[in-house]
């Protein structure tokens, strides 16, 4: 408004100076009259680059009273009432802003579970590979989006033995949150020579060992022993002591004897090995913290 109304009086004087010049030459007016409307004229001229000044500065300050946010997310309450002094050399934030998407997951693996498994990597079929990390939250229920470790620490903390490892999350809908606890599931290595066998194959010898009876090529069981140290499922894990296409036998078992003749007949639970599957190995399931 102010600079609409120095305007308005620039040009309402630069006219009447316009309409002096040829009276104070006709000698109409006295030449006292023509200068006095001329310094009017530019003194209105100059209140207008004053006032325009002013608006520009008012702007500026203006700006100053909004900070915009360095980054997208979620902003939390504020720390200082309306009318607070702050400054930019202040330690206290005025807020503070999360960003949910994506999501970081510390995970904490010992630091003995990292070396043995890094000593059996390339050894009995053991391979890295970057395996997608699945979380299920504090509530029991499955996060429906899967991530990927993104780096491990370099350095073993000395209080608790751990390695931190960072898992990426996408969280579109905001539902992971900073400082939640979340369980983490993951492998870090595949045994590519690991197969999945029903654990109604499997028995315990008079010394504690797992065997298995296969069918040979002339149809009799033969006892094999076998390496299972776990289950996965309704299968053990076996790691040693099978061949692709070993056929097991599940059924019986306490009727069979060693070269005994058996004729096979395959039940709906896959009694052939097929290609290796994948033995997850190093997996890790505990406790962890979104952040």
């Amino acid at each position: 408004a102010n600079l609409q109304s120095a305007r308005a009086n620039q040009q309402a004087q630069t006219i009447l100076a316009q309409r002096y010049k040829p009276l104070a030459e006709m000698e109409a007016i006295s030449k006292q009259d023509y200068t006095n409307a001329v310094a009017t004229s530019r003194q209105a001229t100059a209140s207008v680059a004053q006032t325009r000044a002013a608006l520009e500065t008012a702007q500026i300050n203006l700006k100053f009273t909004t900070v915009p946010a360095p980054i997208t997310g979620r902003i939390g309450r504020s720390l200082f009432t309306v009318g607070a002094l702050v400054s930019a050399t202040q330690t206290d934030p005025l807020a503070q802003i999360q960003r949910l998407d994506p999501m970081f997951v510390d995970i904490q693996q010992s630091s003995g579970d990292l070396l043995a498994l890094r000593r059996s990597l390339g050894q009995n079929g053991i391979v890295a590979t970057r395996a997608e990390v699945r979380l299920t939250l504090e509530d029991g229920s499955e996060y429906g989006a899967t991530g990927t470790v993104e780096f491990a620490e370099a350095l073993v903390n000395t209080e608790t033995g751990t390695v931190t490892l960072r898992a990426r999350f996408p969280n579109p809908q905001g539902l992971l949150l900073p400082g939640m606890f979340v369980q983490a599931k993951f492998a870090q290595a595949i045994n590519q020579r690991a197969f999945l066998v029903p654990q109604a194959g499997v028995s315990r010898d008079a010394k504690g060992n797992a065997t298995v009876y296969v069918v040979d090529a002339n149809n009799k069981a033969v006892q094999k022993k076998i390496k299972a140290d776990r289950t996965q499922g309704a299968f053990w894990v076996v790691t040693s002591g099978l061949n692709p296409g070993d056929k097991i036998i599940t059924q019986g078992l306490s009727k069979i004897a060693p070269n005994q003749g058996v004729k096979p007949v395959p039940e709906n639970t896959a009694q052939k090995i097929e290609a290796p599957k994948d033995d997850s190995s190093g997996g890790q399931s505990s406790q962890k913290k979104a952040g």
